[in-house]
């Protein structure tokens, strides 16, 4: 097997769960940087936006790393499914495709999201714009409600015993919860 084969072949969890742990002590002997992705959208509107907002007023020079950061992340998702996509359909969980089926939701091997729901077309829906319009805002202003989002919190944060990240994890797991649960179901009924 060739490296190229070996990386178009999905990594199991106990491969790619210790390389994300191991980023955590990286980060931090390398100069105290914490993990996570939802500051980059700050530091971006510090560089650009110029203006006499407080919350801008910093030196987000400091913070290039991340930024940096986030365009690898780019660079990586372009690289990974332009040359390192092993041509095989996504497959879904039997379990899941019987509960999204009752919904119009039916596996389609050709996008990697379900195509009713995150699509142009569904987004001048009511369930469409509900999901991701109405979804996004929740998600960013909810990111920066509890300061940071999953992986700064879940990741960096319980890594070095931090209260407020174990609170806010506990919260984004019961927020999922209740939205899988209770929320989801009536939105795809729309």
């Amino acid at each position: 097997m060739t490296i190229i084969e070996w990386l178009r072949q999905p990594w199991p969890w106990y491969v790619s769960g210790p390389l994300i742990g191991l980023l955590v002590p990286v980060l931090l002997i390398s100069g105290n940087k914490s993990f996570g992705i939802s500051s980059s959208l700050r530091h971006i509107c510090a560089a650009v936006i110029p203006g006499r907002v407080s919350f801008f007023q910093y030196d987000w020079k400091k913070e290039i790393w991340n930024l940096l950061f986030v365009l690898g992340v780019l660079i990586g998702g372009f690289i990974a499914i332009t040359w390192l996509m092993n041509g095989s359909p996504m497959q879904l969980n039997p379990s899941l495709e019987k509960v999204m089926a009752p919904y119009g939701i039916l596996p389609d091997p050709t996008h990697v999201v379900p195509y009713p729901l995150f699509s142009w077309e569904s987004l001048f829906t009511i369930r469409g714009f509900i999901l991701m319009v109405v979804g996004g805002f929740l998600v960013g202003f909810g990111t920066r409600y509890a300061g940071g989002c999953t992986s700064g919190h879940s990741i960096t944060g319980l890594a070095t015993l931090q209260w407020t990240s174990l609170i806010a994890t506990c919260c984004f797991m019961a927020g999922g919860f209740i939205m899988t649960n209770l929320i989801m179901p009536f939105i795809l009924k729309l």
